[in-house]
């Protein structure tokens, strides 16, 4: 990581033994949405295994972004852990990448403003 920017990530497992591996891979898919936007202060990622019978084994991604203006939140579902983890990260990519959309489209386009009162004519 930058040490100009503190970037904080956060990577915790419910109902599941987090691997070295498993943190690394996350780790590395991650610093993506790092060098994507640099005003993020952290990211956290919860994995989550559900082990049902009926379903078989299903594997929970979330992730939220802390980052300055409103936070961002997604959850995806699959049914091995590393693919969620790439869904997960590629879900969050595209919602950055539409937040800075919408903050730059709103940025060269200001919008227009009514006046009431008449603007009087320049007189030469």
């Amino acid at each position: 990581m930058n040490s100009q920017n503190t970037h904080e990530l956060i990577v915790s497992g419910i109902h599941l033994d987090l691997t070295p591996s498993l943190k690394t891979y996350v780790r590395e898919k991650a610093e993506r949405l790092f060098r994507h936007e640099e005003r993020i202060v952290r990211i956290r990622v919860e994995l989550e295994c559900d082990r049902n019978p009926a379903v078989g084994m299903q594997f929970t991604a979330k992730g939220h972004i802390q980052i300055h203006g409103p936070d961002m939140n997604a959850a995806v579902q699959a049914d091995e852990c590393h693919k969620a983890v790439a869904m997960l990260i590629d879900k969050l990519d595209r919602m950055l990448q539409r937040r800075h959309q919408l903050l730059r489209v709103k940025r060269n386009h200001p919008h227009a403003v009514e006046l009431d009162a008449e603007i009087p004519k320049a007189v030469a």
